[in-house]
């Protein structure tokens, strides 16, 4: 490695976050605003960047929910469901997102394929041009393991849609931090 692992990550994530669609991040923040509901969703370390997702939507005062959670209700008709999965094709993440679709949710699609099944089930998508763990043809290079860059990707460009909406909601730091867990 030439450079210390810090710069490396920033110098891989630099031209996968200049290829993401602006126009697919505006129809993000759009189904949003829109929902009544969020749930999302995604398995390993994508269910991570879904999960930290939730909580900053809760932050910016939309209902949000952790698909799997014990406390989330039913999906249903007007709601949406953000999945995430790198390869379009994690079997659970895409079981959820029919299951979703079938109870008239609208589904969004946080992948890096949007010819997989995932990419496919999604009336919308977001497609974050990554490594996955697959390496598949087309997929930038990275030294990082597994789907590092593809996930990295996901929580930068997920925060990013948090801070349109923050903007757009008009709520600053001393709002979000009013909603954060105050029993730490």
């Amino acid at each position: 490695m030439a450079d210390d692992p810090l710069t490396t990550i920033a110098r891989e994530l630099e031209p996968v976050l200049a290829r993401i669609d602006r126009d697919e991040l505006e129809g993000t923040v759009r189904a949003l605003e829109e929902a009544p509901r969020v749930f999302v969703t995604g398995e390993g370390r994508s269910g991570l960047m879904a999960k930290a997702f939730a909580m900053r939507l809760m932050h910016l005062g939309l209902t949000s929910y952790v698909v799997g959670e014990t406390t989330t209700p039913a999906v249903g008709p007007g709601d949406l469901l953000v999945a995430v999965s790198g390869s379009g094709t994690t079997g659970h993440t895409v079981q959820i997102a029919q299951s979703a679709a079938g109870a008239g949710a609208r589904v969004h699609a946080v992948t890096s394929d949007p010819d997989s099944p995932l990419g496919r089930l999604g009336a919308a998508r977001l497609v974050l041009p990554a490594a996955t763990k697959h390496r598949r043809p087309g997929e930038p290079p990275s030294i990082q393991p597994l789907s590092s860059l593809f996930d990295q990707a996901t929580h930068l460009t997920l925060d990013a849609v948090c801070l349109i909406l923050a903007e757009r909601r008009q709520v600053d730091n001393a709002a979000a931090k009013a909603a954060h867990a105050n029993t730490e």
